[in-house]
């Protein structure tokens, strides 16, 4: 990494880009996609486990109470993001078909991601107690939201439900470990600290996996395969406009209220996220009977796009953080 940072190369965000050619050559099918499943959830609890030790009691306590800034990670996932897709009407048909403005409404509704959103608020050193607990809220509250702005704002095939399932995966596999760390803390905290930059590759290792499970999927699913190459690229371009958007739009409520470097960091990087791992599920359930494939597909775009965009920010930020 600092080899390349010689050149002006970022060697994250080409790690990036080399995983996505290798789903794109090498897809995990079958039982490789089982292995590469559980690889990803247990890098993300080792990452929960590791955020638990590396924060202070006091500084969770004080994210666990920093209401102001989980509100308006909250308004930016469920009020910002649904109105935009609304707006995105006019677009039909000249840019999007219906089937891919359903898509690109649904994924306007789905709740923000909590891996992605808090590997990059540790990489660009902001909040991470305030970013944990934002993210976290916004996946426990859209196990009940988004199937309730989909049943008021979307016709839908299937019925509704809400899947306590998830809520049972976000304990044990984010909160669980989270507490384990707190736990751990006074043991193995001061080996932490002199392994720091080791550490760090949980944080992009697990950012790693997580692309190359979902371009993996789209590959198998062949939904790239499924339309003419001009509407690929127009809907790019309409996921680019709408995450371009949200980020100005984040990070100009963020200076509105007043939130400092740390604050604003959480703002943006939680506010303007979606999550693959909760909407295609709910995708399943809510569409049945409907093309499943191309409603996601704005979804696994935009959701490529923001790991793509959010993980050159967070390197910009983490440089100038000094």
């Amino acid at each position: 990494m600092r080899f390349l940072s010689k050149f002006y190369i970022d060697g994250f965000i080409l790690s990036i880009f080399a995983v996505v050619v290798l789903a794109s050559v090498f897809p995990a099918r079958g039982d490789g996609a089982e292995v590469v499943g559980w690889l990803t959830k247990i890098a993300i609890a080792l990452l929960f486990l590791l955020y638990g030790a590396r924060l202070h009691p006091p500084e969770a306590l004080a994210g666990l109470t920093h209401w102001r800034l989980h509100l308006t990670v909250l308004a930016c996932t469920f009020v910002l993001f649904p109105l935009l897709g609304l707006a995105a009407h006019v677009l039909v048909p000249t840019v999007l078909t219906e089937d891919l403005y359903t898509g690109l409404l649904f994924l306007t509704l789905v709740p923000s991601t909590v891996q992605s959103s808090i590997a990059f608020t540790a990489i660009a050193k902001g909040n991470l107690a305030g970013a944990i607990v934002s993210a976290t809220l916004s996946n426990l509250l859209g196990v009940f939201l988004t199937p309730a702005l989909v049943i008021l704002l979307m016709n839908t095939t299937g019925q509704a439900e809400v899947d306590l399932g998830a809520i049972v995966d976000i304990v044990l596999q984010l909160l669980a470990p989270f507490l384990l760390g707190q736990l751990l803390r006074p043991r193995i905290s001061g080996w932490l600290a002199r392994h720091a930059e080791s550490t760090k590759l949980v944080d992009r290792g697990s950012i790693l996996l997580v692309v190359y499970s979902a371009f993996s999927a789209g590959m198998v699913e062949g939904i790239w395969q499924s339309m003419s190459p001009w509407r690929i690229v127009g809907l790019i371009a309409v996921c680019c406009v709408l995450l371009a958007i949200v980020l100005v739009a984040t990070a100009f409520v963020a200076d509105l209220a007043k939130f400092d470097r740390a604050d604003r960091i959480v703002v943006v990087f939680c506010g303007s996220k979606k999550s693959l791992a909760t909407g295609l599920p709910m995708a399943t359930v809510l569409f049945a009977g409907a093309p499943v494939g191309l409603i996601v597909l704005p979804l696994m775009i935009f959701h490529q796009v923001q790991l793509i965009t959010c993980a050159a920010l967070a390197q910009r930020w983490a440089r100038t953080a000094d």
